[in-house]
């Protein structure tokens, strides 16, 4: 079974700040997250406003970054697969490899999360 919150990159989606803050409507938790994550990415324009976000793949309100930005969800999109596991360069990904530096368990998320 595919895991619907294994973000198109192998992120979990399911344990995101922005989606724990969007499904509790916590504002105290999108305040944290913009603040990190603005930090984080050099990117002043992260606020706790623009923290929504249901999962890459799931249906509803994704943060900006992932549904206008992100590469790696476009290329997963343009060859029709569910993430980047489904694909066969995944070991030699120029896009999808610096997830798997900072986020190790991402590629692991990948692997568990395809079908055979």
């Amino acid at each position: 079974m595919i895991k619907r919150l294994i973000a198109c990159c192998g992120l979990d989606c399911e344990n995101c700040d922005a989606r724990i803050a969007t499904v509790r409507n916590d504002n105290e938790l999108r305040e944290k997250t913009a603040q990190k994550w603005s930090v984080m990415n050099n990117a002043p324009e992260i606020t706790a406003a623009t923290i929504n976000c249901m999962g890459c793949r799931a249906d509803g309100v994704k943060f900006a970054y992932c549904s206008d930005y992100c590469e790696i969800r476009k290329c997963v999109y343009e060859k029709g697969f569910n993430t980047c596991g489904d694909c066969k360069e995944l070991e030699s990904c120029p896009i999808v490899a610096p997830i798997f530096q900072h986020a190790p368990g991402a590629k692991e998320n990948l692997l568990s999360s395809t079908t055979p």
